[in-house]
């Protein structure tokens, strides 16, 4: 039994300069038959006792863009997941979104279909850093369909929002939060440019045409970041996460929880039974696993108990809850304090992290250096 599922859709109509996750053009793709296999993947794991119990407690479709689909595809998708997971346990089902490709017939069919939580991947409000992303929506299309989804039902609306972009001034972060907090929603996430490996942009890094903001500039945005939240009403949940009371994102908690979750679908991951995987990245060999009756599992890692361990610090120190101790105890049947006894004391002694009593958090300094801290926990 899992806690949650993620089911990954690899298709986007435009691929964003700074993206790595396992995605692919739409276009002549074989979309509907990979379709078909997830519904075989879902029922496979359905056969293995995944979804026992009732079910997982949230269902989260990421992607690529899952908004690339096709209306007929995506009710295809839903379809598959109805026959194959049980929804008795059922408590949050999320999508993410493009605003150029959220129409009023999507989002209907979203509705309809049980999804009650959008993450809508706006990024910024300025339209030449939207171009200079990659990006193929605009400012007005994000306020656009934001309305759009209210018009719809949707209540539990989330937007992504990106700092520390090339060229990106403090005016214009601050007139991007200033457009996305005007729109009144119940959580924001806001994550700093990170430039991966096998992205355009960091091809254009490695030519020196890349002209990003400096560490002191990204540390003020982020610190300006906090503050605007704040003084809305938002409370920061997690690093890069903010929401109003109870608008928490249940199925993301799961991961820093280091929670169990079955992922679906090519190049998604899981964490079950003890066992972190990944699915075949390419379409065809993820599709070939699938059309031969089995699951499409291309790596395997049973996580040590030492290993459960510092997941369990790095993971669970990024909610600004931290880790409890009465928690550990009973995960581990070991008490914090011995096993990481001294790395605490060390970094509360550079005022890093702090302690009650009851957890172990990071402090306010801690938050802007977390990695640091993180890496002190990895054997």
């Amino acid at each position: 039994m899992t806690d949650g599922l993620y089911i990954h859709i690899p298709f986007c109509h435009q691929i964003c300069f700074y993206c790595d996750f396992n995605k692919v053009f739409f276009k002549n793709q074989p979309v509907d038959e990979y379709i078909d296999c997830l519904g075989k993947e879902l029922m496979m794991m359905r056969g293995e006792g995944l979804f026992d119990h009732g079910g997982p407690l949230t269902i989260f479709i990421g992607g690529g863009t899952p908004t690339a689909l096709e209306d007929r595809q995506l009710e295809k998708l839903f379809g598959h997941i109805r026959s194959a997971v049980p929804m008795d346990r059922l408590i949050e089902f999320s999508t993410e979104a493009n605003p150029d490709e959220l129409t009023p017939d999507k989002l209907a069919i979203l509705w309809e279909n049980g999804v009650r939580r959008l993450s809508i991947g706006v990024q910024s409000f300025d339209a030449g850093l939207l171009e200079r992303l990659g990006r193929t929506h605009s400012p007005n299309d994000a306020e656009r369909v934001v309305r759009q989804a209210r018009e719809t039902g949707f209540e539990n609306i989330s937007l992504d929002l990106m700092y520390g972009l090339p060229e990106q001034t403090m005016n214009q972060w601050e007139d991007t939060l200033d457009r996305a907090l005007s729109l009144c929603l119940p959580h924001y996430s806001a994550y700093s440019l990170i430039v991966e490996p096998k992205t355009i942009f960091y091809n254009l890094m490695n030519k020196n045409m890349l002209p990003l903001p400096g560490e002191d500039l990204e540390a003020a945005m982020f610190e300006r970041l906090m503050e605007r939240m704040a003084q809305s009403g938002l409370q920061q949940y997690e690093i890069s996460n903010f929401a109003k009371v109870g608008h928490e994102s249940v199925h993301n908690k799961l991961y820093w929880q280091n929670r169990s979750y079955a992922g679906a679908g090519a190049g998604a991951h899981g964490y079950a039974g003890g066992i972190r995987y990944s699915n075949h990245g390419p379409l065809k060999k993820y599709m070939n696993a699938v059309g031969e009756g089995r699951r499409p599992v291309f790596e395997e890692h049973r996580v040590t108990a030492s290993e459960e361990m510092e997941e369990e610090m790095f993971l669970g120190l990024r909610m600004t809850e931290g880790v409890r101790f009465d928690k550990f105890r009973e995960r581990f049947g070991k008490e914090l304090d011995d096993v990481y006894g001294p790395q605490i004391r060390e970094l509360a002694g550079q005022e890093l992290l702090t302690s009650d009593g009851e957890s172990v958090r990071l402090t306010r300094k801690g938050i802007f250096l977390g990695n640091e801290v993180f890496q002190e926990f990895l054997g």
